[in-house]
């Protein structure tokens, strides 16, 4: 099946997209990667009039550093991420997680900001974007505003974006010296999208972090204070400390119901625990 017919511009700037999207009639769509996008047009789950290329905005394709934080424009790829050609304050984390994203062909096409706009609670940059405590900053008709990933993703294909409003950049926090981090899904093969998802960001000598339970039926389930999913402390002991029957009652407050899939998103988790104990993997600066 093809598209139904539909309209394509590309503006050369962001107020110039910000203008087109608030004064286009009929229903528009913007489009980066096509990742998601493409297979919905072709199987015609979606008929915009309008689609409008976002590409040619310079500032979506942004990468820098601020101080302790990382700012990656929405139209960055996963490829960028994971082949080394932007900055990483977060110790190679973001290169795990996108080296992991389904097949290279889309990981050279996708991009993240498209995947969180996306929302698809089985998407590798929901669930770690999450744990890692990362930002999104939004551009529309009344300016500019700064959300939590966890407050931009408020369901199942569902964010937070207002009328004429568009994703401009990812704001990461740095990992500070001494945190831990783990990712782990589990998938039926390579490639797919994930059924259970696990990511621990672990700070032992604060006593504080971060743990997200994803590709569950909502958002991500995060627990913005992991402690008591390690007895109340975290130490530097943390994967013994682990306690699965916290991370079960986590889930069945959640709404999860089914004791296998419970058993599935806490081994999943428990096995993120398990990674981030190991010593970080050693990352070679890029051949000049």
């Amino acid at each position: 099946m093809k598209p139904a017919p539909f309209a394509w511009e590309r503006p050369g700037g962001l107020a110039a997209l910000l203008a087109r999207l608030a004064g286009a009639p009929g229903n528009v769509k913007l489009i980066a990667g096509a990742q998601s996008l493409g297979p919905m047009l072709n199987l015609r789950l979606v008929e915009p009039d309008l689609i409008l290329d976002i590409t040619g905005v310079p500032e979506f394709r942004i990468a820098r550093v601020e101080g302790d934080t990382l700012v990656l424009g929405a139209c960055v790829t996963h490829a960028d991420i994971e082949d080394g050609r932007v900055p990483d304050l977060t110790r190679g984390a973001l290169r795990r997680v996108a080296a992991a994203i389904a097949y290279r062909p889309v990981r050279n096409r996708g991009t993240i900001g498209g995947s969180l706009v996306h929302a698809d609670p089985a998407a590798d940059w929901v669930s770690a974007l999450t744990a890692l405590g990362a930002e999104v900053e939004l551009a529309g008709p009344d300016g500019r505003r700064t959300l939590p990933v966890e407050r931009f993703v408020t369901g199942p294909l569902t964010v937070a974006l207002g009328p004429g409003e568009i994703l401009v950049t990812v704001r990461i926090p740095a990992l500070p010296a001494g945190a831990a981090w783990g990712y782990v899904k589990h998938c039926a093969k390579i490639g797919e999208f994930a059924h259970a998802i696990g990511a621990v960001r672990l700070e032992p000598g604060a006593g504080r972090g971060r743990a997200v339970i994803g590709a569950v039926e909502g958002p991500p389930v995060l627990l913005a204070d992991a402690r008591p999913l390690f007895g109340g402390r975290i130490g530097t002991d943390f994967a013994e400390r682990f306690d699965a029957s916290a991370a079960d009652a986590v889930l069945r407050a959640a709404g999860m119901a089914d004791a296998v899939e419970r058993h599935v998103h806490v081994t999943v988790l428990a096995r993120a625990v398990a990674q981030a104990a190991e010593p970080a993997p050693v990352h070679l600066p890029e051949a000049a």
